[in-house]
């Protein structure tokens, strides 16, 4: 069979346009996600260090940021193509929702859109400003990044969490949107909580991945002032972050109990609606919806769903609404497995903080074991496993719905069977861009360790080499 017979051939193949469609838009999200932290808290970790260098001569410091932000433009731009390729996502896989709601979600993402620009002119600044901006003056242009990046996922959140909480709209007798609130579709009653929970997570993660690099460095004995500022400046952010995230988490999981109960029964793993009902960790749903394995902590769902009522707390269960109100058995044991390893991450990623914390009240210094560095190494990953688990929880926790209680997956999404070869190429992109990133920035990292000190001289012309000193006059 030759080359055009196979393109004709492939188009006809029958295949699920849904089952593709959510695979596609699941990937390129999960792909997104682990850069947006960056974008978000890098520009902050990096002007602690530009202050710290101009505030106290401090040419480590200074060396420290300049590097980050030429690092934080390579991810900035593999973000911005990321995150571009998921706005098209939204029109190619959802034309559905996208017709029927677009007038109400968009408005969130016209919004997330100055802010990326803004984020991005400032971004260019910042950077060629080292040699040709005055110290103070350099360091004010990096203010817009940190805001905007800020501004920006909270722009983003709001339309993830307007999905969860849909409001800000009036619909006419057939059901069509005729007029959009933007102030009710951005502030809907979901976003205050779910922005936070991702800002906040964008600083822990941020912090912890970049400081586990670093971390690496110390274990591998370049313990000079440079490693250890990296180290010390992104570990601070994450452990500062990391109890905040846990009182933030813990609210957004009592709104999700008194908002959305299917989604909360299907976190806690809970059949039918009791009161003492235990917090099993681990453990699965059996074919015929029953709790099976896992390590059951009598009453502990019920107290922390309410505390004023403790175990008597009554949480509704999964048998409340028809099966096709609610995530497939399969899909409530993903769920199930994504909190514990979002909980489960996240504690840890909070004791190893607070490890941190001890050490300084009472040491003045950062542990020095080599336990507690081969932990901060590892707690990079463990922070993305856990924001990517989290966002299981919330997209996956909110099936059969789109729109929670508005519109299903289903009724959303393309009816084209040819999306699956969108897939493949998509997937196959991004490998190709994640590839080229880590090579751009271990060659990167190379190159800086080759130079021993600073790329560009800070604040003033770049040095002259041999090579670009001018011509001598020439003489009669």
């Amino acid at each position: 069979m030759n080359v055009a017979a196979v393109v004709i051939a492939l188009p006809v193949l029958e295949v699920d346009p849904v089952a593709w469609a959510r695979s596609q838009m699941a990937f390129t999200l999960a792909f997104h996600i682990i850069l947006v932290p960056l974008g978000v808290s890098w520009a902050f970790m990096t002007l602690i260090a530009n202050l710290k260098g101009i505030r106290h001569d401090d040419p480590a410091a200074l060396m420290l940021a300049q590097r980050w932000s030429k690092y934080m433009a390579v991810t900035f731009a593999v973000g911005a193509v990321t995150g571009t390729v998921l706005s098209f996502e939204f029109g190619l896989l959802w034309p559905q929702f996208m017709g029927a709601w677009g007038e109400a979600f968009g408005v969130p993402f016209a919004f997330e859109g100055i802010f990326f620009f803004t984020e991005a002119i400032f971004v260019a600044i910042y950077i060629f400003g080292w040699r040709r901006l005055k110290p103070w003056a350099h360091f004010w242009t990096g203010m817009p990044i940190v805001i905007a990046g800020v501004f920006g996922s909270v722009s983003v959140v709001a339309a993830n969490a307007w999905m969860n909480a849909p409001g800000g709209y009036t619909l006419n007798s057939a059901g069509a949107v005729v007029a959009v609130d933007p102030i009710g579709v951005i502030f809907n009653k979901s976003m205050p909580l779910q922005a936070a929970h991702m800002v906040v997570a964008a600083y822990l993660v941020g912090g912890f991945l970049i400081s586990s690099v670093y971390a690496t460095a110390l274990l591998r004995g370049r313990r000079d002032r440079y490693h250890l500022l990296g180290f010390l400046i992104p570990f601070t952010v994450a452990a500062i972050a990391a109890p905040v995230q846990m009182g933030v988490g813990d609210a957004l999981a009592r709104w999700v109990y008194d908002n959305q109960p299917v989604k909360f029964a299907v976190i806690e793993m809970v059949p039918t609606t009791s009161s003492d009902v235990p917090e099993t960790l681990l453990g699965h749903l059996n074919s015929e919806g029953q709790v099976v394995g896992g390590i059951p902590i009598p009453g502990l769902a019920s107290w922390l769903s309410d505390p004023s009522t403790g175990p008597a707390t009554v949480v509704q269960g999964l048998d409340t609404v028809p099966a096709s109100d609610r995530p497939t058995i399969r899909a409530t044991n993903i769920v199930h497995l994504c909190w514990d390893l979002m909980v489960g991450f996240g504690t840890l990623l909070f004791l190893l903080a607070l490890w941190y914390a001890i050490s300084w009240v009472f040491r003045r210094r950062m542990p020095q074991s080599k336990a507690f560095l081969l932990l901060a190494a590892a707690a990079g990953v463990m922070a993305i496993v856990a924001m990517e688990a989290g966002w299981i929880v919330t997209e996956v926790g909110r099936q059969p719905w789109i729109v929670y209680n508005v519109m299903r997956v289903e009724d959303a999404a393309t009816a084209n069977q040819g999306v699956w070869m969108t897939f493949v190429a998509i997937v196959l992109l991004y490998l190709t861009l994640a590839v080229t990133t880590i090579v751009i920035l271990r060659s990167m990292s190379r190159r800086f360790r080759r130079a021993g000190g600073f790329v560009d001289t800070p604040y003033g012309p770049p040095e002259q080499t041999e090579d670009d000193a001018p011509a001598p006059e020439p003489t009669a």
